[in-house]
């Protein structure tokens, strides 16, 4: 049964330490991202679509004036 408070003693000793150097790590810097934003201008940005998309009314429009070829070409 002493050995189980020894070993608990001693847990609570290495716990501790690594929170002081846990704290010590973000106090001193360490996980500070210095490199990302440097690169980051470097990737590009996905292109957005820029497809026309033809309404209902529009359709019917088209449809009525014979122009459904040109706005098919037009959506390609």
């Amino acid at each position: 049964m002493s050995a189980l408070f020894v070993l608990i003693g001693i847990s609570i000793i290495v716990a501790g330490s690594f929170l002081a150097a846990f704290l010590w790590s973000v106090s001193q810097g360490q996980y500070d991202d210095d490199y990302t934003p440097a690169v980051r201008i470097l990737f590009d940005d996905d292109a957005a679509p820029t497809s026309k998309t033809v309404t209902a009314a529009e359709n019917n429009r088209l449809c009525k004036t014979g122009k459904v070829q040109n706005a098919i070409n037009e959506k390609q």
